[in-house]
């Protein structure tokens, strides 16, 4: 309670202590009926016209500031459904408990977590502006979204007609110097391959070997830093180990969210007993291997190793080699750089999760780019891929890129603003991470839009944090824009 209480007397004051009251709600993606109601609840005391359509998405409306009447009206949007990681040791419950945060120098974490500024800074953001009588603004409509982080479903299902502003600002960019202008399109693409199992070979060793510490990160922001994937880790040390020594694997658990590069992974398996001494001398020479590869981007990567019961079933020859094939062939990463946009990834995939359930192996990834037919052609190349191992494969949850309009009303402004306030140029991109915008602009065409926040680093991970510092900077920014914005044409 001592590090919310702190938290809450951060400047700006009324940001944090939304952003306080936020993260008590739990709100994981696909589970966001409480912060649905928290979001009613708010607009509702503060007497302003509250909307909720029929799968949780919130609309609150404020009437301009006095002398502001015949301004354009200004949507600001966030999503309220956070990423839902911790680490392996935390005890930490998504779906109970509210976010436990803390302060270290000039950031603000969380303890074992995500910490959910993505997008809770953007919703605190919008939250402390409809408190506030001494703000001058533009006549508003605050859209609260639910789902973005596991397929953008709320914005999928906004009711037409439901927002009157031309001018959208999104609140979930990730660099406070960023003016977002257009973004990916993604996809799901999951593949389910049988698989059957046999007694294990008598006078075996049970082992189990684990992957973790990893950086992980967004599948999107991050996909261009080559950080390791533990799917792809595992799997390069069962594959090798099958050949070597004989290994049979009885499961495999790896990775989880789509929109998160896959931090950790176990499996456990049998070798011949005989195998047991040269296998461990084996592996402690391929773990510091693969450590050096990652020494850079993963420092902190661990491989662990321990001997355990033996397992009753194990996977058949066949189903076993098909698996390993899979996860080795199976794209990760950049696909294809942006031609028109230098440093730009256009194109990626990330395998963000391999299991086994039952009598079927799954394998989880998401497609991204910024150009539609190219982020169906990346995920027919997966699919193609998996079918050939005898799995079924679907393709689902796709949305569409945002094109960027770089002579746009609401960039002209903002880019003139930020250099007249911080004496730079903004930088004007788009990002290969999935934004809502897109899809919004698709069911609004002709709305202007943009994106901006502060400095978030490792989403998606329970390495993420925000700096106080750019918090204010962002505050500043976002309350001279809407001064400066929507005036009468």
């Amino acid at each position: 309670m001592s590090s919310t209480i702190t938290i809450r007397n951060l400047e700006p004051t009324p940001l944090w202590t939304s952003f306080a009251d936020l993260n008590e709600v739990p709100r994981p993606s696909k589970r966001e009926e409480r912060v649905t109601q928290f979001m009613r609840e708010f607009g509702q005391r503060l007497g302003l016209a509250t909307e909720v359509d029929g799968v949780g998405n919130v609309l609150i409306r404020k009437p301009a500031s006095k002398g502001r009447e015949k301004h354009e009206t200004v949507v600001l949007q966030s999503h309220l459904d956070m990423v839902w990681q911790k680490n392996a040791d935390s005890k930490f419950d998504f779906d109970t408990q509210g976010i436990d945060m803390l302060i270290e120098g000039d950031w603000v974490r969380a303890r074992g977590t995500t910490l959910g500024a993505d997008n809770g800074i953007g919703v605190a953001s919008i939250m402390a502006i409809l408190s506030a009588n001494d703000i001058v603004h533009p006549p508003l409509e605050a859209l609260f979204t639910i789902d973005e982080e596991t397929g953008m479903t709320g914005a999928k299902a906004l009711p037409a007609g439901w927002l009157k502003g031309r001018i959208l600002l999104n609140l979930d960019t990730e660099q406070d110097n960023e003016l977002t202008i257009g973004c990916a399109g993604g996809i799901n693409v999951t593949g389910s391959m049988p698989c059957a199992t046999q007694a294990a070979p008598k006078d075996s060793v049970g082992i189990r070997i684990g992957v973790r510490g990893l950086k992980g990160g967004h599948s999107g922001m991050d996909i261009h830093l080559g950080r390791g994937n533990a799917n792809k880790i595992i799997n390069r040390i069962l594959y090798q180990a099958a050949k070597k020594f004989t290994l049979q694997v009885a499961s495999v658990q790896g990775g989880g969210l789509r929109n998160a590069i896959p931090r950790e992974s176990s499996a456990t398996g049998a070798i011949p007993t005989k195998n047991r001494q040269d296998f461990a001398a084996w592996f402690v020479g391929e773990t510091e291997a693969i450590r050096r590869e990652y020494s850079v981007t993963d420092p902190d990567l661990k491989l662990d190793l321990e001997f355990v019961a033996v397992p009753e079933k194990v996977l058949v020859a066949a189903d076993q080699a098909k698996m390993f094939a899979a996860v080795y062939g199976c794209p990760n990463g950049i696909f294809r750089m942006s031609p028109s946009i230098a440093g730009l990834v256009q194109s990626s995939n990330n395998l963000a999760s391999v299991e086994m359930s039952g009598n079927k192996i799954n394998f989880l990834c998401l497609a991204r780019s910024s150009v539609d037919t190219e982020r169906d052609e990346v995920a027919r190349a997966i699919s193609a891929l998996f079918e050939s191992y005898g799995a079924t494969v679907e393709a689902s949850g796709d949305y569409p890129g945002w094109q960027p309009a770089p002579d746009a009303s609401i960039t002209k402004l903002m880019s003139k603003l930020y250099n007249e306030m911080f004496g730079e140029e903004a930088h004007v991109s788009a990002c290969h991470a999935g934004l809502e915008c897109g899809i919004i602009g698709s069911h609004f065409p002709g709305m202007e839009m943009i994106s901006f926040g502060p400095n978030i680093y490792g989403a998606h991970s329970p390495d993420e944090k925000v700096q106080i510092s750019s918090v204010k900077k962002y505050w500043r920014f976002l309350l001279e824009t809407l001064n400066r914005i929507g005036e009468p044409k």
